[in-house]
């Protein structure tokens, strides 16, 4: 079935890193579909602008913009708080915001900023959202990883990166991470009715490392010939938030609509365990 010809009607979707790229591809997808959905989003400007986009070529479907900044988490527990205090039910959780960066930086709460933004807004947003997805069921998470976790390792000892800062090894590690994740988080809910996958979405021509100065952009414009259009790229994550064909189907990595196998750390449960209870520690969550 074609993604257009499916209903979301009814459904209420929330997606991080709407503004531009895969996100708001997949916001603009699923508003055509008929649900309500939620952006959230950094920049005011840019999101007013995306917001009004969507609306006009969804016929004017609802879409709500909620503003935040992942490197903050006292701004995603101030989103989270936000959104369920409009009482709404929450069908489908779409984690897709991400940055790369070129030199080491730390947030407000003194986390490694990539680690922060790609992984652990992930988690925290998800678990102050876990009670409204459970309540909303069946309901789903998607989390936007990718094929780059093949190049990152879980470093216990040196999550942050201080003693050692490679660009691609940081993001690599911080898809990881969401892999791990995602498998671990499907396990927990086994039999709650909500649904917890990933995905690649393919190299994709996004605003995704343009922050790192002209060198990052003369490449992105040099490879940009090869990579996939944003909608192309939001293809799978559309699939995961709205097709009935994976209903039920959860712990997955998926590779062009299709589940694929992810690294073999992927499979440590003991290492995903532990990545959970680093995590909850670093977003001051219970265990």
């Amino acid at each position: 079935m074609h993604a257009e010809q499916l209903s979301m009607k009814g459904r209420t979707c929330l997606i991080t890193g709407a503004t531009s790229g895969i996100g708001k591809a997949t916001a603009a997808a699923l508003a055509r579909m008929g649900a309500h959905v939620f952006l959230v989003c950094r920049d005011p400007t840019r999101a007013t602008t995306a917001v009004a986009e969507i609306q006009s070529e969804s016929r004017d479907a609802e879409v709500t913009l909620l503003q935040a900044d992942l490197a903050s988490q006292a701004s995603i527990r101030d989103v989270a708080r936000e959104f369920l205090s409009r009482n709404q039910p929450l069908h489908v959780l779409v984690n897709n915001a991400g940055v790369v960066i070129t030199q080491r930086t730390v947030t407000v709460d003194g986390i490694e900023t990539v680690f922060a933004v790609n992984h652990l807004a992930y988690f925290l947003l998800t678990n102050l959202l876990l009670e409204r997805l459970r309540s909303s069921a069946p309901a789903r998470v998607i989390n936007v990883a990718s094929d780059a976790h093949k190049f990152g390792r879980i470093d216990f000892d040196d999550l942050g990166s201080e003693h050692r800062y490679r660009p691609m090894r940081v993001y690599g590690q911080s898809k990881l991470a969401n892999i791990m994740f995602t498998y671990e988080l499907a396990r927990r809910l086994a039999g709650s009715g909500v649904t917890v996958n990933c995905l690649h979405p393919g190299a994709v021509a996004t605003g995704l490392g343009k922050n790192n100065g002209a060198w990052a952009r003369g490449i992105i414009a040099l490879l940009r010939p090869f990579f996939r259009t944003p909608e192309s790229g939001a293809a799978t994550s559309i699939y995961l938030a709205a097709s009935p064909e994976i209903e039920g189907v959860s712990g997955q990595y998926f590779v062009d609509c299709k589940p694929r196998k992810s690294s073999p750390e992927t499979y440590d449960v003991t290492a995903t365990q532990r990545l959970w209870a680093t995590c909850s520690q670093l977003t001051g969550l219970t265990a």
